[in-house]
């Protein structure tokens, strides 16, 4: 099973997630999204599972406020490939689905166990 953990070194809420793969033996790959963007191909599953590009905006974070994207009409996929810190996180994608800030439940049933 391939498992790719989106988030931040920052967040709380991706730590987590990470706590919760590590404590379950769970081998997985962390990509920083305030380093590295998601491939598009990767951008458009999450997308998937969340419901839309929309809904993987953070509509709380700096990068949106400093921005004024409030304000403003814009592609929601071309702004997070252009700026990924956008991003709601913790997101996670396994061979069994993604799912964008996971609770338990959701991790144990993507993640079969």
């Amino acid at each position: 099973m391939t498992v790719q953990l989106f988030g931040t070194k920052k967040s709380n809420e991706t730590k987590k997630v990470e706590r919760f793969l590590k404590e379950r033996n769970i081998d997985f790959q962390f990509v920083d999204v305030s380093i590295k963007a998601p491939a598009p191909k990767e951008l458009d599953a999450l997308a998937g599972a969340a419901g839309g590009h929309h809904e993987l905006i953070d509509t709380g974070s700096k990068s949106y406020r400093k921005r004024g994207m409030q304000y403003m009409e814009f592609d929601p996929r071309e702004e997070l490939l252009d700026d990924p810190t956008l991003m709601r996180v913790p997101a996670i994608r396994c061979d069994g689905g993604a799912a964008i800030a996971p609770d338990e439940a959701t991790l144990k049933r993507l993640l079969k166990v």
